[in-house]
């Protein structure tokens, strides 16, 4: 229902291109938030930020860091008001992972790795046949509302809106360059990886995806 005749919805590919060449990941950040900024000024209502396009030859930047750039991007424009943001990542899998996410201005997350994790294990037999697949999607889905719930009243805050573009966090061990660009306010006392880091660890997870063949033997 995206394509609403009073909503325009646009789609920002996270991805970045491997290859492991400094500055990729900080170049790739800057493009979907200058996409960000293109389709908010051509009238788009609803930013989907996806790393569905992920493949053998491109990584998907950390769900976090591409919504906290565009988030922070749109606010120091004075676009931010105009749009919402939607996350569609395979990186959320736990209750902190969509916390930081709402905290950092996302208005929905779509888990779908975690979806398609819970439907192939449904398919395999692991959960039995008495209730549906969409049984246990819904399980999952009640058991995140309840963790959010839990975080939330722990701070004193009674709504999700109020919650939303809060990032009541303290960062650790994250470089004051990746801090100022992504995660603008956050306090950060003790500094460590940067962007270039960032997309290493990336990567050590795209080549268990996507693992190279090896070349056979030379005879």
């Amino acid at each position: 229902q995206l394509h609403h005749e009073h909503y325009k919805a646009g789609t920002i590919n996270a991805i970045f291109k491997i290859g492991g060449q400094s500055g990729r990941l900080r170049a790739a950040v800057d493009h979907i938030c200058a996409m960000a900024e293109d389709l908010v000024r051509n009238g788009h209502g609803i930013l989907v930020i996806s790393d569905r396009q992920a493949d053998a030859f491109h990584a998907p930047i950390p769900s976090l860091l591409s919504v906290g750039a565009i988030h922070h991007h749109l606010v120091r424009l004075g676009l931010r008001s105009q749009t919402s943001l939607v996350v569609e990542t395979g990186d959320a899998r736990e209750t902190h992972h969509f916390a930081t996410l709402i905290g950092y201005g996302a208005s929905a997350v779509n888990p779908y790795l975690t979806y398609a994790t819970i439907s192939d294990l449904y398919h395999k037999g692991a959960f039995g046949k008495e209730k549906s697949r969409d049984y246990y999607i819904e399980v999952y889905n009640k058991a995140i509302g309840k963790g959010l719930l839990k975080i939330m009243s722990k701070i004193g805050v009674s709504t999700l809106q109020s919650y939303q573009g809060a990032q009541i966090f303290e960062a650790l061990g994250i470089h004051r360059d990746v801090v100022d660009h992504c995660f603008t306010g956050t306090i950060s006392r003790i500094q460590g990886i940067g962007f270039d880091g960032i997309a290493r660890e990336s990567l050590v997870r795209h080549d268990l995806a996507y693992p190279k063949q090896a070349l056979p033997n030379p005879q």
